[in-house]
C-alpha cells in the first residue's frame, strides 16, 4: 500500500514540475521554443530516471535533451534532480514511445539514445530497434539523425545489428565490449540505474550508433528467440 501511496504522490509532483510534460501538452514543432534556443534536440528513450538524459546534458550543453518514458514515478526522479541542479537543457515527455510522431515534428529530434532497454524476447517487434520503432523514429528525424544503443542484451544487440544490415544503415560506431576501451569515452562511461546491476552481474556491455536513414525498414525473418535472458533478468528489470 505503501508504495502504491507513494507513485501516486510522485505523479501528482511531477505534473508541477517546469521541466515535465504529457500528452496534455501538444509541443509538437515548439520544443526549441520550450527551451528557447535552437540546439540540437536529443531524446532518451524509456529512459527511466534519466540517467544518460542528465549525465549527456551536463556533457554537452549545446544540446537539449528530452527523457522519454511512460511511468510517471520513474521521471520524477529526474525531473527532480535536474530542477535542483537548475540545468535548464533537459526536460522529461511522459508519453507511449510509438507515439513519438504526435508530440514531435518531422525532422525535430537530431538524436535518440536507448539504453539498456527491455530485450523482449518473445516479442521481437517490440523491441525498440524493431521495424517498427525506427520507423516511428524515422517521422521525428532527418536520414542524417542518429540513434545510440548501449545494452547488455546479446538477443538485443544481434537483432538490432541485423535489422542495421537488413535496411543497408551505415553504422558509424560499434563497441563490442564498452569496458574493454581505454580510454573510456565520458559518452559511454555514463551509468544507468540497470547497468550497474548488469555489471556486478558480470555482463558484457554493447554499443553501436548508427543514421536512420530514409528506406522503411521491413521484419526481420523470423527466427527461434532464446528466452533465457528473460526469466533471468526480469526481476531485475521490474525494480
Amino acid at each position: 500500500m505503501g508504495n502504491a501511496k507513494n507513485k501516486l504522490l510522485k505523479f501528482a509532483e511531477f505534473e508541477t514540475f517546469s521541466n515535465c510534460y504529457d500528452y496534455r501538452h501538444q509541443l509538437k514543432g515548439q520544443w526549441h521554443e520550450v527551451f528557447g534556443n535552437s540546439n540540437p534536440i536529443v531524446l532518451e528513450l524509456a529512459c527511466g530516471k534519466g540517467d544518460y538524459a542528465l549525465g549527456l546534458s551536463q556533457l554537452h550543453p549545446e544540446y537539449n535533451y528530452i527523457g522519454v518514458d511512460v511511468k510517471g514515478n520513474r521521471l520524477w526522479a529526474g525531473a527532480k534532480k535536474a530542477l535542483e541542479s537548475g540545468w535548464k537543457n533537459v526536460a522529461f515527455l511522459r508519453i507511449e514511445i510509438d507515439r513519438l510522431a504526435d508530440f514531435f515534428d518531422a525532422g525535430e529530434v537530431d538524436q535518440i539514445w536507448i539504453t539498456f532497454p527491455d530485450p523482449q524476447p518473445r516479442k521481437m517487434r517490440k523491441r525498440l530497434t524493431s521495424f517498427k520503432f525506427l520507423n516511428v523514429y524515422r517521422q521525428v528525424m532527418t536520414p542524417l539523425g542518429r540513434v545510440h544503443l548501449k545494452s547488455d542484451s546479446l538477443l538485443f544487440w544481434e537483432s538490432t545489428l541485423d535489422q542495421i544490415a537488413q535496411d543497408g544503415l551505415r553504422i558509424l560506431e560499434q563497441v563490442d565490449d564498452v569496458y574493454a576501451l581505454d580510454p573510456l569515452p565520458e559518452k559511454l562511461a555514463i551509468q544507468t540505474f540497470y547497468e550497474k546491476i548488469w555489471l556486478l552481474n558480470g555482463k558484457t556491455i554493447r554499443y553501436v550508433q548508427f543514421e536512420i536513414g530514409a528506406v522503411k525498414s521491413e521484419p526481420l525473418p523470423a527466427r527461434e528467440e532464446d528466452r533465457t535472458e528473460f526469466f533471468q533478468d526480469r526481476g531485475a528489470r521490474r525494480v
